[in-house]
């Protein structure tokens, strides 16, 4: 017996039973044409997940984002993406935040309209994703 058989043997308790092997994997070759269509009809899902599901005549898999969350609303995604695209928002709150910090930032009615201006894009930045990942919004103020 092997040292390795011997560790085993000594480590496993009588009786118990032996862990199964995992069988291996299947392999499939496909033409580039092929997995193109099979992407395609995937539709975002993962490719191994879609042809498992349509090899053993269940539902194909939704289309998942990598956090594992389904895509609620592509419309609402968009609107976000186009909302950080306009908006100058990270930038322009990292210098505010700067300014602040180093104690140079004047307290004058502009200023306070232009931070109640990216407050409001931040929350509706916000209200969007949420609707966008399907999930509840919380009450807030």
């Amino acid at each position: 017996m092997s040292l390795n058989g011997t560790f085993s043997a000594a480590t496993t308790a009588p009786g118990s039973p032996q862990p199964q092997k995992r069988l291996p994997p299947f392999s499939i070759r496909l033409s580039p044409a092929e997995r193109a269509r099979l992407a395609v009809e995937a539709a975002g899902a993962p490719l191994g997940a879609y042809i498992k599901a349509k090899i053993l005549g269940e539902t194909a898999p939704a289309r998942l984002r990598r956090s594992g969350h389904k895509v609620a609303d592509q419309k609402a995604l968009a609107q976000i993406l186009a909302l950080l695209g306009q908006s100058c928002l990270a930038s322009n709150l990292n210098q505010l935040a700067h300014l602040a910090h180093i104690g140079a930032l004047p307290v004058s009615p502009e200023i306070e309209a232009e931070l109640q201006e990216a407050l409001a894009l931040v929350r509706e930045i916000r209200r969007l994703l949420v609707a966008a990942l399907g999930l509840k919004a919380e009450d807030s103020p």
